[in-house]
């Protein structure tokens, strides 16, 4: 028997009991591997980054906030989850004596998205919100939320997880009934990590017009690796795989069908 989870009342699902599945499934398998290189590579591209203050909310395990903190940004990292935030704080305090950060760099806060108005109201600069909007009820309202607390001018870094990426996957699993009644939605009640909300490019625009932000950029990531029928056998192919992601990530049609959309918002600068 697999272990039950419930959802919260909102709706929404959080990972406490699953920070050690989370970590081999995502951050020790090469497909959590390549996400992480793909974000090291894109971000600088996609974002000012100047040292400014930033929150990073959902930060789950904590390597978004630690890359931040490498770079000297002072970080504040939001997780709802006991057990994620447990993990990240134990990693980070092995980064920071490793050298790789201060301790002061980050600041914790064991709050969900919902919570932070009151305590995280910022307004920030800058914004990371990666693969959080997903596992929660009512994504568009999070990401109203998460524009209230972006400074004027300032930028959101927003990462999801792509509908029309998953209903391609079950097309080429062979999952066809499922794939042809968009029946893709994970029920977040067991350990399988299929979203519970995964979301089209229709829709982020759409409720990020609605709540006034701007779309300056997006890719896709992970474009061509969850379409393999074999994964890479050699360092060769494995560095060809990578060559091809940087290179079409944000070329049309390819960017499309990454698992994962990432996108830069920013909010207009409030009128003199």
């Amino acid at each position: 028997m697999h272990p039950s989870y419930e959802l919260t009342e909102a709706g929404d699902r959080y990972f406490d009991g699953l920070a050690e599945k989370f970590s081999r499934s995502l951050y020790q398998a090469p497909r959590g591997e390549l996400r992480l290189a793909m974000l090291d590579y894109l971000l600088p591209q996609m974002l000012n980054l100047n040292a400014q203050p930033i929150l990073d909310v959902g930060g789950g395990l904590g390597q978004l906030s630690a890359w931040l903190a490498e770079r000297g940004h002072a970080v504040t990292m939001a997780e709802p989850s006991q057990d994620m935030l447990a993990h990240a704080q134990a990693w980070h305090g092995q980064r920071v004596s490793e050298g790789a950060f201060n301790a002061d760099a980050l600041h914790y806060v064991a709050a969900p998205l919902q919570a932070l108005p009151v305590q995280a109201p910022g307004p920030w600069p800058l914004i990371t919100c990666h693969a959080v909007l997903e596992w929660l009820g009512d994504p568009a309202q999070a990401l109203a939320t998460l524009a209230s607390l972006l400074a004027p001018g300032g930028q959101l870094s927003l990462m999801v997880f792509n509908r029309d990426a998953l209903r391609f996957s079950n097309v080429v699993k062979g999952n066809l009934n499922k794939a042809l009644g968009d029946q893709l939605a994970g029920k977040g009640r067991r350990q399988r990590l299929t979203p519970i909300s995964p979301m089209t490019h229709a829709q982020v625009l759409g409720w990020a017009d609605t709540c006034g932000l701007e779309m300056v950029d997006v890719a896709g990531i992970r474009i061509f690796q969850d379409y393999l029928r074999q994964a890479p056998a050699s360092a060769d192919d494995q560095a060809a795989l990578m060559a091809l992601e940087r290179q079409y990530c944000r070329q049309e049609p390819h960017w499309r069908l990454g698992r994962y959309l990432l996108y830069t918002f920013t909010k207009p600068e409030a009128d003199a």
